[in-house]
């Protein structure tokens, strides 16, 4: 079970913040019903990623290829298994997937994937990035594109940090609301 019990959606003081996350993601899985314990950061993580998620020009299986490889680096499990099947619907294979823990030993990566992975493993790693892995995501992305790939890993480094500190799991019974 998770470190705090999950917020109650139906309190008065939860409400605005619930109806934000419904319209956003149909319903309050873990993670959201766990954020609700603080209504106006529910609402600023639901923008944020909603930006990061469907805003972003960022091709979509780079994008979710990310996510997981924050995941499997931080062994945060919740962020892996809603990723996983993301990532295979937006183009990832599942011979991506399987190496993703070991990538650089795998061919399944075109240099594009590689240079995002390898910018990925250094900020997660290390927060500061070698100027060769620097020129890499330089070399393969728009500026835009570049600010958007940086703002996922970051933010998904964040979304493992919250999920493995509070202890939240996807198998976590959640009381009705």
């Amino acid at each position: 079970m998770a470190r705090i019990p999950y917020a109650d959606p139906a309190l008065p003081e939860h409400r605005e913040a619930a109806e934000t996350i419904r319209a956003s993601r149909k319903r309050i899985g873990h993670l959201h019903r766990m954020l609700l314990h603080a209504p106006p950061i529910a609402q600023g993580w639901i923008a944020l990623f909603d930006a990061v998620r469907w805003k972003s020009t960022l091709p979509g299986k780079i994008r979710e290829l990310m996510m997981c490889r924050v995941a499997a680096i931080n062994d945060a499990p919740y962020e892996w298994e809603a990723h996983a099947p993301l990532a295979l619907q937006e183009g990832a294979t599942q011979a991506q997937l399987d190496a993703l823990r070991d990538w650089e030993a795998s061919d399944a990566f075109d240099p594009t994937e590689r240079a995002a992975l390898a910018y990925c493993d250094a900020m997660t790693r290390e927060v500061h990035v070698p100027e060769a892995i620097a020129q890499a995501v330089r070399d393969a992305f728009p500026p835009r594109q570049l600010v958007e790939l940086t703002v996922t890993i970051a933010g998904y480094n964040c979304v493992s940090r919250v999920l493995e500190a509070l202890d939240i799991k996807g198998s976590d019974p959640l009381p009705e609301g």
